[in-house]
């Protein structure tokens, strides 16, 4: 990662654009303690996981639907697969080079992610809630 906090890979700025946007709707939602993992090194089929959290159902729902709008008005994409809408435990929304996870509190703290893959760098953005 740069210290701009963005990943840098062969698809440089699309990537940084999709990172940028999720977290600006996170943000926007106010998410709780979001963090981007590098995983360039240690996958080949996506460049980074956006993990945010929200700490109800309802604020799952909220910060992933925001993610959703924010890469589509920056990038006009949509994802190609979301999984967990019904429950909102895990919102899953897959843009083929970034994965941005979207979890209640109590869920989060199970899968632990950010665990699984404590060998990636990580990012932490500034606007923490």
């Amino acid at each position: 990662m740069t210290s701009g906090g963005t990943v840098r890979g062969p698809q440089d700025e699309y990537v940084s654009a999709l990172i940028d946007a999720a977290i600006d709707g996170a943000d926007e939602k106010l998410s709780v303690d979001t963090v981007v993992l590098d995983l360039r090194e240690f996958v080949d089929s996506f460049d980074a996981l956006v993990i945010a959290a929200g700490r109800t159902d309802r604020q799952v729902r909220s910060i992933a639907e925001e993610v959703e709008r924010r890469i589509h008005l920056a990038l006009h994409v949509k994802p190609t697969r979301v999984e967990g809408w019904t429950s909102a435990e895990w919102i899953a929304l897959d843009y083929g080079d970034v994965i941005v996870h979207v979890f209640d509190l109590e869920t989060r703290d199970y899968y632990d992610l950010e665990h699984l893959w404590s060998a990636a760098p990580a990012f932490r953005p500034a606007n923490q809630h």
